[in-house]
């Protein structure tokens, strides 16, 4: 048997290492704590189907990735008697509104939980894995707070005995700061253009929000530029770091494109297409933001930063799909009634694509990194 969930996260707060809660429901019969699940419909795609179990479940409604997390197992017990084994494909849903009334509300309980609390609720080990590998807590550590001098002495192995030589360096800028405040302006900007597509009341506000969010994020780059040019030593090769804050900065200028394109071409409904590729947008910040302070550690964090760049990876090709179906939906639907809105919204995906490649190129970017330093 196979079935779909969701699995519904936000983030307490706008800081990259801000903490992630899960939101859980109760079983209707043994009110054990459970994702939201269900065994799909007819006519909608898997995550679809995980979106609306979780809506009529836990009345909770946001942005599904189509590229699910995982599976896990569980056996499930049938009227017949039958004690059968599923399997569950689990999607990620960003929450961005919690329903008053729902369809379910007076059958289940719903709580937030941290990561780890949630999955020591569940009692499936897979789904418990499954859940702490969401934003692992173990790596957390690894966003703790070292001078480029600490980075250079560990992957080198120079000893802290040779701190006077750091004494003798310009004032060291602080590259890991900077780039974690760069990815910030990507997670927040991916967040409001998804708002943007799914909300048509706020539509004016999520657009100037990206705006404003991108020139944040090209303060940022013009003083990690700087800090390249006058700092004599980098905690990366500093063709690395270009590549870095420049992919990263190629993904916020795409999302200031996407939402000036549906600005002027004054567009307020977007095709399913749409909507699926800004919830990959923002499960690959997500990931990203993850990663990137795991790169103060190279070294130590080598294996999560290749499984985290992998999964930029596959849900960029996941979003290639998408992009591909998008677009000859829309041509079949308006090559003939209307021409010029198939133009529009060939404008939107293109945008929406080159926001998915740049990340990728972010993926790539570090994967080079890990290569030379790991």
């Amino acid at each position: 048997m196979k079935q779909i969930a969701a699995l519904p996260y936000r983030a307490e707060g706008d800081a990259l290492d801000a903490p992630i809660r899960i939101l859980l429901i109760t079983s209707r019969e043994t009110k054990r704590w459970v994702i939201p699940k269900g065994n799909g419909s007819a006519g909608k795609l898997p995550h679809q189907a995980a979106a609306a179990e979780a809506e009529e479940e836990a009345g909770i409604v946001g942005a599904v990735c189509p590229t699910p997390l995982g599976t896990y197992r569980y056996r499930k017990r049938r009227r017949n008697g039958a004690n059968l084994m599923v399997d569950v494909e689990v999607f990620p849903l960003a929450v961005n509104r919690e329903l008053t009334d729902w369809k379910e509300q007076h059958e289940r309980e719903r709580r937030w939980f941290s990561l780890s609390e949630a999955a020591d609720a569940v009692d499936e080990p897979d789904l418990s894995d499954l859940i702490r590998s969401f934003a692992a807590s173990e790596f957390k550590a690894a966003t703790r707070r070292q001078s480029v001098m600490d980075t250079v002495a560990h992957t080198s192995g120079i000893s802290r005995m040779f701190g006077w030589f750091q004494r003798l360096l310009p004032k060291q800028g602080n590259f890991f700061e900077l780039f974690e405040a760069h990815v910030q302006t990507v997670v927040a900007g991916a967040d409001a253009l998804t708002r943007l597509l799914h909300d048509g009341d706020s539509r004016d506000d999520h657009i100037r929000e990206v705006i404003e969010r991108e020139t944040d994020a090209d303060e940022i780059i013009r003083e990690v530029l700087h800090l390249v040019r006058k700092t004599f030593l980098t905690p990366f090769d500093r063709s690395a770091i270009i590549s870095l804050v420049s992919s990263t900065d190629d993904a916020i200028d795409e999302m200031q494109s996407a939402v000036a394109a549906i600005d002027i071409y004054d567009v307020h409904d977007f095709d399913q297409e749409m909507k699926d590729m800004a919830a990959i947008i923002v499960d690959s910040t997500r990931v990203l933001a993850e990663a990137m302070p795991l790169l103060r550690n190279v070294a130590q964090n080598g294996k999560r930063l290749h499984e985290l760049t992998e999964r930029l990876v596959r849900m960029e090709g996941h979003a290639d799909a998408i992009h591909s179906e998008g677009l000859k939906q829309a041509y079949r639907k308006f090559r003939t009634a209307d021409p010029m809105a198939f133009i529009v919204r060939r404008e939107i995906y293109k945008h929406l694509e080159r926001i998915v490649d740049a990340l990728e190129d972010v993926a790539n970017a570090i994967d080079g990194i890990v290569i030379d330093h790991s």
